[in-house]
């Protein structure tokens, strides 16, 4: 059960997101990997909601009913990887993001953000394409090449700045929850952060797009994998330094904040691309 001082807004809920998915980051460097060999198997997704996602037609009564109803099977389990996870930022992830912070300056590691998310293009074209949104998965392919050719391979986003094209990011666990394909139990997998069983699933599912392992041997696939997700991870935590302070200076249960803020999120996600806010 979750126990709170006061609701969680917004802006209180983004925090304690980003908090989890820096968790999240420091297994995927180096199983990630892995899964692209084996299956690319990475997760960090969605809410153990076993009933129907909402739509765009769910009102913020009712998403609060689904919420109350999903239950945590695997509570004993996640509860002790939450804190496993805890304990590797505390003593890995934060020291080394920290190092780094000192040495590169803010607007580098911006930039190195968003090369790093330029070249995963493929996925959010794809599911976008899945979910019939053929204007958002267009503009991913508008963005990837004006970015990479204009952007100095992604470092900058002209595509947004001068043409207004903005990011419509998605995944395959969203895809599921889209048409409305159950959950499953809420999930908390060592260093991977929060998720549910189809966001696993959704995991794997990108990882199968990821072209690098379609055209080199896989330990050169496993290598450079790797290494993008560690810097990825690193790069990502160093521009997060406090978020976990501030979560666990608002939350009472930090384990239950985190996983109601994400699945919240989750849900709040596949409404707005029901009802085409994205």
């Amino acid at each position: 059960m979750l126990i709170r001082k006061r609701p969680i807004d917004r802006a209180h809920r983004r925090g304690i997101l980003i908090a989890g998915f820096a968790l999240g980051c420091l297994l995927s460097a180096t199983c990630v990997p892995i899964a692209a060999f084996a299956a690319d198997n990475s997760t960090q997704a969605t809410s153990p909601n076993t009933n129907t996602p909402p739509t765009a037609n769910t009102s913020p009564d009712d998403n609060a009913g689904l919420q109350a109803e999903e239950s945590d099977p695997l509570e004993p389990f996640n509860s002790a990887m939450f804190t496993f996870n805890l304990k590797v930022d505390d003593y890995v992830l934060h020291p080394v993001a920290s190092g780094y912070a000192k040495v590169v300056p803010q607007g580098g590691r911006e930039a190195i953000g968003r090369a790093l998310d330029n070249v995963r293009v493929i996925p959010r074209f794809a599911n976008n394409a899945f979910q019939l949104r053929i204007p958002q998965a267009g503009t991913e392919v508008a963005r990837f090449g004006i970015n990479t050719t204009v952007g100095l391979l992604g470092l900058f986003d002209p595509a947004d700045k001068w043409f207004g094209l903005k990011e419509h990011p998605d995944d395959f666990g969203l895809t599921l929850r889209y048409y409305h394909v159950p959950t499953g139990p809420y999930l908390m997998i060592p260093f991977f952060g929060p998720s549910t069983v189809s966001d696993a699933v959704g995991r794997v599912a990108d990882g199968f797009m990821n072209p690098l392992s379609y055209f080199v041997p896989w330990y050169v696939s496993l290598a450079a994998t790797g290494g993008q997700t560690i810097v990825e991870a690193v790069n990502y935590r160093s521009l997060h330094l406090d978020q976990f302070e501030q979560a666990d200076r608002y939350a009472i249960d930090l384990y239950g904040a985190v996983q109601d803020a994400y699945l919240q999120d989750r849900d709040n996600r596949v409404k707005e691309l029901h009802s085409g806010a994205d």
